[in-house]
């Protein structure tokens, strides 16, 4: 994924990033909404008088993907959580929904799905689920990891494919 939406472009590799799988694509309408929510949030992002220069980008139609510069080098608990619980409010308020963080997200032929940890053995063992099925690895670190294209990783490589010998 070395291309990324332009609010991205800007920002170095370092900048540290936070994803947030919604549960389904917005509307257009929906979209707009989000959109400009997420600017005001971003625009207000202030901790003890600092203020953060964060942009967004949504990904994949579903992944919400907030990245920041200065947060990699010198995080701030507070400031994070303060904008974390902004963004799934907004979401909330839109009629979206979070993608519960303890599921997996797998790419398909239908795009996104997420998947719950519990489901995930049965859907290895009845063959829905392979060693090359793309997993959205949604604890990327970085704006590099993102650019890098490490956003999707065969399910092999993750560490469900290691507990369950997924070869």
């Amino acid at each position: 994924m070395s291309h990324l939406p332009g609010p991205f472009q800007p920002l170095p590799d370092s900048a540290r990033l936070w994803l947030v799988a919604l549960d389904a694509a917005p509307s257009a309408e929906t979209r707009a909404r989000l959109e400009e929510g997420m600017e005001a949030i971003l625009a207000q992002w202030r901790h003890k008088g600092h203020a953060y220069q964060g942009a967004f980008a949504l990904v994949k139609d579903r992944i919400l993907a907030v990245a920041e510069p200065e947060l990699a080098s010198a995080p701030s608990g507070c400031a994070i959580d303060a904008m974390l619980r902004k963004v799934r409010r907004l979401v909330g308020d839109l009629g979206l929904a979070e993608v519960d963080p303890a599921a997996w997200v797998l790419v398909d032929a239908g795009g996104l799905r997420a998947v719950p940890k519990g489901d995930l053995e049965a859907r290895l063992q009845d063959g829905t689920l392979g060693p090359d099925t793309p997993v959205v690895d949604l604890s990327l670190y970085s704006l590099g990891d993102l650019r890098s294209g490490r956003l999707e990783t065969p399910l092999a490589r993750t560490w469900i494919g290691r507990k369950f010998k997924v070869a």
